[in-house]
Order: structure tokens, then sequence, then C-alpha cells
């Protein structure tokens, strides 16, 4: 009998800080703190958060009736780290380094280890991370770009993905390293990537390529980019910005927010319904592609994150690639069982933790 181990998660966004307490996979307590600006804007960086969010975390665990004490591991959201292969990390103090110093980029999914790290030090248990952002396991010819100056870099939202991929794999008898598929996650940003035998062996960069999202532009010409750049009519921070968070459906109908946007192409506004279609036709056009990765053995297709709850874009992605394979939708981002999952493996002796250096 597999022993039930109290776990705690912790979540850190840019405006909010997500955490639950799991006994076994059973969700104890599940909390979501938001954060204001002005609330933050008193930190120089990210990492400066720390403490801030780490007494939060500790006194509504504790208001809840949960002792600290009580608990067999803590995991936190991995951040910007090195290109890493999927799995189960025990937090080091060589990986909270790097995360301090923000080597690859300041994020709040960077204080995810940091706070298990030094909760855990205190508490005389380990610290976790799970398929952090930086999961790399793409196949060498995937990463040539056209420039060697410009490889492909293997960011997405892997968490997730992994955990609906287990998920689907279960539901179909079988497990994650025995089937093939093509996972798009739908959210502010769009990842959309082939998992060939348990390993993700391509994916778009989140950050820059593929579909675009509610905010971000995806893939862009190129030369087209360049004269941009150089038009001078941008810095390279306006530029940055309007590529990732001021791009996508944002750039065209002035909202991020998919039910709006929805809500008005139903209404007859043909510019949102324009825009969706054209999101709908980049993510299938990208599942397409990713399936030839996979040379069209595919066993599902597979939607998740936020997006994926509206009808209006999923049905759209359906009509176009629902020839490819059965297609799944798994709707939502579940983050914090994803977490809780992945350290009961490793307690469970079911996975082995993996080391960072």
């Amino acid at each position: 009998m597999k022993k039930d181990f109290r776990v705690l998660t912790i979540n850190p966004g840019n405006t909010s800080t997500k955490f639950g307490v799991f006994q076994g996979e059973e969700p104890m307590l599940l909390e979501t703190v938001r954060h204001s600006h002005e609330e933050l804007a008193v930190f120089p960086r990210v990492a400066d958060q720390f403490e801030f969010r780490l007494n939060l975390v500790t006194r509504a665990v504790e208001q809840a009736g949960v002792s600290l004490d009580s608990l067999s591991a803590v995991v936190g959201r991995g951040g910007l780290l090195k290109p890493l292969a999927g799995g189960t990390y025990r937090v080091n103090l060589a990986m909270v380094e790097d995360l301090t110093a923000a080597t690859r980029g300041e994020h709040a999914s960077n204080l995810g280890a940091i706070i298990a790290f030094r909760l855990a030090e205190r508490l005389n248990i380990p610290a976790f991370i799970v398929d952090p952002v930086s999961v790399d396991e793409m196949d060498e010819v995937a990463r040539l770009s056209g420039l060697p100056e410009l490889p492909r870099k293997s960011q997405s939202h892997a968490l997730n993905m992994k955990a609906v991929a287990r998920k689907v794999a279960r539901e179909m008898g079988r497990k994650y390293e025995e089937v093939n598929l093509v996972l798009a996650h739908l959210g502010s940003g769009i990842s959309v990537s082939p998992h060939r035998r348990g390993r993700m062996v391509d994916v778009n960069n989140a950050l820059n390529e593929g579909p675009f999202s509610p905010e971000r532009t995806g893939g862009l010409p190129a030369a087209e980019l360049v004269r941009l750049c150089y038009s001078g009519k941008y810095t390279a921070d306006q530029m940055m910005a309007k590529v990732i968070g001021s791009g996508g459906m944002f750039a065209y109908l002035g909202t991020k927010d998919m039910q709006e946007a929805v809500a008005r192409a139903e209404a007859g506004d043909d510019q949102a319904a324009l825009v969706l279609d054209a999101m709908a036709y980049q993510v299938a056009k990208e599942i397409g592609a990713m399936a030839t990765v996979l040379a069209g053995e595919v066993d599902r297709v597979v939607l998740t994150g936020g997006m994926a709850y509206a009808r209006y874009l999923t049905d759209r992605i359906i009509r176009r690639v629902k020839f490819i394979a059965p297609v799944v939708v798994v709707p939502g981002e579940e983050e914090l069982p994803s977490l809780a999952q992945g350290a009961l493996r490793v307690l469970r002796g079911e996975e082995e933790t993996k080391n960072y250096s």
C-alpha cells in the first residue's frame, strides 16, 4: 500500500501566489493570494520578494490548521533554469543561487524553488521542483533555426503539458512512455509539442515562436521584423514589449480576455471573429507541423490550458486537426496538483529524483 505523504506546493506568479497542501493526491488546502502592483513595486528584484511570499504562505497554511511540521516535502514551481530533462529535481544551493542571480531571466516562477528550499531547510525535509519551463528534451535536428547565432531553445508550459500527457495516457490504459501525443497548451502563451514515448522532442518557444496568443506575437516575418526594429520608431525595450505582452490578440482587439473576445465575435464583431479564427488556424497549423515530427504516428492530439475552456476556439482547432488523431480536450492548468504528483512519485519510490548541478 502506498504511503500517504503530505506535500506543500507553491506556484508564484507575476501578480499572485498560488499554493496548496495535498494529502497524497487529495487537496487539503488550495489558495490564491493576489498581489497589487504597489505591493510588489517596493522590491527592486523578483528574488527580493522571497521573504514576503514565504511569510504569507506559512501564515495561511498555519491559519488553515495545517502544521508545517506535518509536511513530508515542499515543492515549488521551477523557474528559468538551464536546459534540463523533464522530471522531479531536488532543490539544492546551486539551483537557488542560479535563480537568485536570475542568470537566465527575471520571472516570478524563479521564486518557487527558492521559497521551497528555505522552508524545507527550516523543517529538515526535502524540497523539489517538477518539470520547469526550461525542460529541454529536443532532438538535435530541432535546434537549428536557420542562423547559427540563433539556435532554437526549449521554453514551454512543460509542467502542465507533461502532467496532462500522463493523464491522457492513463485514460488510454497505457504509460506516458508508451504513447505518441501532440499537445497544445493554450494560455497567455501557446506551446505546441510532440511527445514521443515520454519525451518532448520539439516545442515552439512559447515566448517568441509558433502561434500568436492573447498577448504574444508568436513567430513573425523575419525580414519585416528586422526593418521595424531599425525603423527608429521603437527602442529595444519597446519592441520586446510589443512582441511579449502587447502583441497577438491584444494588438488587434485591445483585450487579452478570451471571454470578451468570444462575446464580441458572437455579437457580430467581424474583426474579433477574424482574429480568433486566425489564432485557431495558427494553432492547428503548428499541431500539423508537430505531427510530422512524429512521422504521423500520433495516438492523440490534446488541447489544454486556460483557453481550452473556450469552445469557440477549440471547436475551430478540432475541425482542422481531427484527421491526424482523436482529439482530447483537458482544459485548465492544474499546476498545483501536477507539482504534488511529481513530488509524490519520488517520495513513493516510483521515480528517481534528478540532481541539478
